[in-house]
């Protein structure tokens, strides 16, 4: 009897999702994306140019094997559910799938669960549907213009600077990082001064004269203001007054990524890695299941069902005085409500009780996660502010304090916010102070911070450029380009940086842009939602680019390549540094008359002994820049691994024994080190 088909991405999803729906069910995995646009047609874009832009699409290379797997499934199975990702780019692979496979309509359903729990997933059968084209549109739209962009600005940096890459989002991204920089270079520091006087139990600051706002601009000005000061300082006002702090929304992809790395050190990639894993399901002592729902989002909702049984928890493990209520964010645009919020799937699923299932970062992810969720649904807390106000010859200083008095929703997310509480003393209108000591303080204003990876990604989430799957990816690129560098945790632009951003900015500064790349995301948004032709897009953002793209490389000089000092042992020419796919080069300035590459000496990392020689396993490189590792005395012996050998002989068979990810096992047998 042949079985209903479900098609997943992720082959971590499988296990689980098969357990929820039982024997009549086979699920399967697609690995992700299985086809992508071809390289041939005018500029290798995959497109025809002249027909509207239509793609023609190709199996990513090493995937015909699993089209043909699906094949093979399909025509074994009575029908066919599409499970891929709950957003734009899982609904395009749906199609992808539908189309490679060969689907027809009455053989399939699209089916979308934002968590992988039991009822998510049955459920999702209930609510099963087509394919959504628009949302397919949309996505097509963005592959083909950041193909576009890619292939014809990378081939035009590569062409003229050092360079070797650019893009829609990375570009903007980075001239975010440079134009951060030059303003840092230019800043002006200004020397300014304070005044303090300080007492038993308050310390209060000078602010204002008469009703004028004070500013000490050197110590000069400050001295001339301590010797009119008395001794005796009167209070002149007392005012208190409630308030309510109240707690945070909860999680979008872009916060997540800002608090993990500001709360738990954790990069933007190794916190979307951890929370894709939370998401696919984590086996614990009874089930395998999703911990959170689906971590790519921009919404901040919740489902109805979550917070009722939140508001239930709370009230029975807090009280009700703690219960809360539900907030709405601040409307933004190109946000994409299809999903919810981050949060845990089950708010009985506490991180305590799942903890003994989870290393080490898992479980801070998860708490971190958990209680957002949780303390976004609790009551404010409550903090009573005081200010207290001191004159002495028309000088007014201020003191101020604040204590809590009903701790809300810090009951359960205080240790990720500082809340500092300062109580002052009783006292009354006409008091009279005696100050211990006034002190003057000489301060400079500082430049603006350079971005981190948490701040770059806060700042393109505010404006409204990339979307929350493309903020970790464009990080990764820009710095795998070496466009910038890490220095203490912060986005330093390097002079390939520099010179890219400028070269781009000299042609392209009407397209390279925040405000261009968001209107861009705005028509995605319309495309996703039946309002624009996605063609149309496409057609009138290349009309206007390629003219530019033409001019630059006509007029843009190519930059020389930078000489070493020597010359060629073949032909006398000058030696230069080159880029390469690999990084830097030195080779003849008269290629491709002259094809000499200098060799230069690396210095060997040895791993072990060679088990079949007297010589040595070392790391090597493939010609397409893949690690594995071989005997030193190639080509006379031809012994390698892809994996790490640990130099440790299997018990089994006596062979070489590989470290694969967290396993030690046999290099050439099935034995496995416990």
């Amino acid at each position: 009897m042949k079985k209903h088909l479900v098609i997943v991405e992720s082959p971590a999803k499988t296990k689980s999702i098969s357990k929820y729906l039982g024997d009549d069910y086979k699920v399967v995995s697609s690995k992700g994306h299985i086809r992508d646009l071809a390289t041939r047609g005018k500029f290798g874009l995959g497109v025809d140019i002249d027909n509207h832009f239509a793609p023609t699409y190709v199996a990513i290379k090493g995937k015909k094997k699993d089209i043909d797997e699906l094949k093979k499934d399909v025509k074994n199975s009575d029908f066919v559910y599409l499970a891929t990702d709950p957003d734009r780019e899982g609904e395009a692979i749906s199609w992808h799938l539908y189309d490679a496979l060969g689907l027809k309509d009455d053989e399939y359903n699209r089916i979308v669960f934002n968590e992988i729990t039991k009822k998510a997933v049955q459920d999702s059968l209930k609510n099963a549907r087509k394919i959504d084209k628009d949302l397919v549109n949309s996505q097509e739209a963005r592959r083909i213009l950041d193909r576009i962009i890619g292939f014809r600005l990378s081939k035009l940096i590569q062409s003229k600077t050092s360079g070797s890459s650019a893009g829609r989002v990375q570009s903007v991204a980075l001239k975010l990082i440079v134009d951060r920089e030059r303003e840092i270079t230019s800043f002006k520091s200004e020397e300014y001064w304070t005044i303090k006087a300080l007492f038993n139990e308050l310390e209060a600051e000078l602010f204002e004269y008469k009703t004028d706002k004070v500013k000490i601009n050197n110590e000069e000005e400050a001295n001339q203001i301590l010797d009119k000061l008395k001794s005796e300082y009167e209070v002149i006002d007392v005012s208190k007054k409630e308030t309510k702090k109240q707690s945070k929304l909860p999680f979008t992809t872009s916060t997540l990524q800002q608090e993990a790395s500001s709360k738990l050190g954790m990069t933007p990639k190794k916190t979307m890695m951890i929370a894709q894993k939370l998401y696919e399901g984590i086996e614990l002592e009874n089930e395998t299941v999703g911990l959170i729902s689906y971590m790519r989002t921009d919404s901040v909702r919740f489902s109805d069902e979550f917070v009722g049984s939140t508001f239930k928890y709370i009230e029975e493990n807090y009280g009700k005085n703690y219960v809360g209520f539900v907030k709405k964010g601040k409307a933004k645009d190109n946000v994409q409500d299809a999903h919810e919020a981050i949060r845990p799937t089950s708010i009985l699923r506490t991180p305590m009780n799942v903890k003994p299932f989870l290393s080490t970062d898992e479980f801070k992810l998860y708490r971190l996660i958990y209680f957002r969720a949780l303390s976004s649904l609790m009551a404010p807390a409550l903090v009573n502010h005081t200010t207290i106000t001191l004159n002495n010859e028309d000088y007014h200083f201020k003191a101020t304090g604040q204590v809590i008095t009903f701790d809300g929703y810090l009951k359960v997310y205080g240790e990720y916010e500082t809340t500092k509480e300062n109580e002052l003393p009783d006292i009354v209108v006409n008091n009279k102070l005696k100050a211990k000591e006034v002190k003057k303080e000489q301060h400079f204003t500082q430049p603006p911070a350079r971005y981190t990876e948490a701040t770059l990604v806060k700042e393109m989430d505010e404006l409204g450029i990339g979307r929350p799957s493309t903020y970790s990816p464009t990080l990764d690129r820009i710095k795998s380009r070496g466009y910038v560098i890490i220095e203490d945790k912060k986005l330093v632009p390097t002079e390939i940086g520099f010179e890219i951003t400028d070269k781009l900015q000299e042609y392209f500064s009407h397209l390279i842009n925040v405000k261009y790349t968001k209107n861009m995301e705005s028509d995605l948004d319309d495309i996703s939602e039946g309002k624009k032709v996605w063609y149309q897009i496409v057609e009138n953002f290349y009309n206007e680019f390629e003219p530019s793209v033409e001019k630059a490389f006509d007029s843009l000089e190519k930059k020389e390549p930078e000489k070493t000092g020597e010359d060629c042992p073949k032909c006398g020419s000058p030696l230069v540094i080159r880029l390469g796919k690999y990084g830097q080069f030195v080779a003849c300035s008269n290629y491709p008359t002259c094809k000499y590459i200098k060799q230069e000496p690396r210095e060997e990392q040895i791993i072990c002994d060679c088990p079949n020689c007297d010589g040595k396993i070392v790391l090597k490189r493939s010609r397409k820049g893949k690690v594995f590792y071989g005997c030193n005395n190639y080509p006379k012996c031809k012994t390698a691994f892809w994996d790490q050998p640990t130099g440790d002989k299997c018990p089994e068979c006596g062979n070489l024994l590989v470290s694969k990810g967290k396993k030690i096992k046999c290099s050439s047998c099935d034995f496995i080190k416990e």
